[in-house]
Parts: structure tokens; sequence; C-alpha cells
């Protein structure tokens, strides 16, 4: 389901990104703000959970850092909404390409009933690689690679999105998109497999999933400037998971829906 949010809260920027070149400003750019977010506990879970989360981003040249889901509201493109540090090596005004290093937090088995028994995926560091088209100024595609580089079971992830701008005014942009995603079997075994270790434990029958599809995600959102700084979004999204991963023991539910709104401070 983070992939679904990942579609709605960037589509706008990177839309946006695509109506001309991005001139390198010397003067450092950055946002304050805090969402609340309501989704499933993890993807194929029937219990959901509402979190409120903080978000900053900074930007200084083409050197970028963010919390997850912030950078895109400063305009850094799709590839940003999983945050972390980035830059790009390609920066023309159709065409992004580039790199970013994040954390990610893995999984405890005790974030959820239905995980508990199972080990743990240790946090590790991940870069992500990505590219980013403009077919037209309201028309984006997108792909990125995630790769755990610490060797803690992470495995690699892909996915490719695209975006559509169908309404902009001075005051309101509404944008809306559709993704599909992978993972290799290394990423599915940890995030949706169950050991024969851990039959005991967990309850689960085991399983042994390999490389394949994740899920398809589509997504709708809006960012609405209240005043020169301040900025009001919400966004909803579905997905539908596929393959190896809809047929996990820990899936509970194939279909899962997300939402959330927000309200930051950019200068």
């Amino acid at each position: 389901m983070r992939v679904a949010f990942i579609v709605v809260l960037t589509l706008a920027s990177t839309a946006r990104a695509a109506d001309q070149p991005e001139v390198e400003s010397p003067s450092a750019r950055y946002l304050l703000g805090a969402s609340v977010v309501s989704q499933p506990e993890y993807d194929g879970a029937t219990k959901r959970e509402t979190k409120i989360r903080p978000l900053w981003a900074v930007k200084f040249g083409r050197v970028r850092i963010s919390t997850s889901g912030s950078g895109s509201l400063l305009g850094f493109g799709q590839e940003e909404a999983a945050g972390g540090a980035s830059t790009d090596f390609v920066n023309t005004n159709r065409l992004r390409v580039g790199v970013s290093l994040r954390m990610d937090s893995g999984r405890s088995s005790g974030d959820a009933s239905t995980t508990r028994g199972l080990p743990d995926v240790r946090r590790t560091l991940r870069a992500r690689f990505y590219t980013n088209y403009s077919l037209t100024k309201d028309v984006n595609i997108g792909a990125t690679l995630s790769q755990d580089l610490l060797g803690r079971h992470g495995g690699m992830t892909l996915g490719t999105d695209l975006g559509w701008r169908f309404y902009r005014s001075p005051t309101l942009e509404w944008t809306s998109g559709i993704g599909i995603s992978a993972g290799s079997a290394q990423n599915l075994r940890s995030y949706f497999g169950v050991p024969e270790s851990a039959v005991a434990a967990s309850g689960k029958p085991a399983y042994d999933p390999g490389s394949g599809l994740r899920d398809i995600h589509i997504g709708v959102g809006f960012i609405r400037p209240l005043s020169k700084h301040w900025i009001a979004y919400g966004n909803a999204g579905a997905n539908r998971l596929l393959g190896p991963v809809a047929d996990s023991p820990l899936i509970e539910k194939r279909t899962g829906m997300s939402a959330g709104i927000g309200l930051a401070w950019r200068n």
C-alpha cells in the first residue's frame, strides 16, 4: 500500500517538472509539515492503523534529503517519495535519471499479530535508481529499482508508474496514477514467506515464494495552495496483490485501500 501513496503524492510534482527545465538555485528550499494516514498494518492485512507522520524536506542544488512523501511536495519528483538523500545524474526538461540512498526499517515479527513467530527483517540501507520521463506536460512515466546494500535479506524491488495530472488551476491540482511492482525471491521470502523453522512458532504453513509480481496499484490526489507558503494535500489509493505475494499464507485480504491528508509549509 505504500506504493499507492507514492503514486498519489508525487504525480503533481513530476508533471510540473515537465513544464520547464529545473534551474539550480543557490538558496536552499525546505518544507515542514505533518500528515494523517490510514492504511492496513501491512500489505494484505485486514487490520488498519492510523498514524500521524511528520514531513520535512530540504534541497540545495541537486542534493535533496527528505522524509517519505515530503520531497515530492517540493517538486523533487516521483523517485523521492520514499525519502532519503538523492541526486540526479541527468536532469532535463523531459528526463530525470538519478540515485538515492535511504534507510529501510525492515519488519519486526511483533508488528502485526499475523507475523508473530516469523524472522525479523533487519533494518538496512537501500540504493534506489530512478528514471522519469515526461510524455507531455501532464503525463509522465517512471521506473525505479531498489536494492538492499547491506545484505540483510531485503532483496530487490522494481516498479513502474504512469501518472496523469487531469486538472490544474492556480489554486488546485488533481492527479492520478497507476503502476505495477515486483520483487526478487529474497525480497518476497523475507516479507511474505514462512520458513520451515518458523512453522511451529507462527502457526502458518511453510511458504517459499520465488521472484515475481507484488501488486498493481492506483491512486488519486490533490494539492491546494492556501497561501504563498502553506499547502494542503490529500490522497486515496488502492492496490491488488499479485503473483507469489497473493498466494502467501500471511495474506488476509488481496485488495487494500489507504488514504491520507496533510498540511505543510514551504519557503
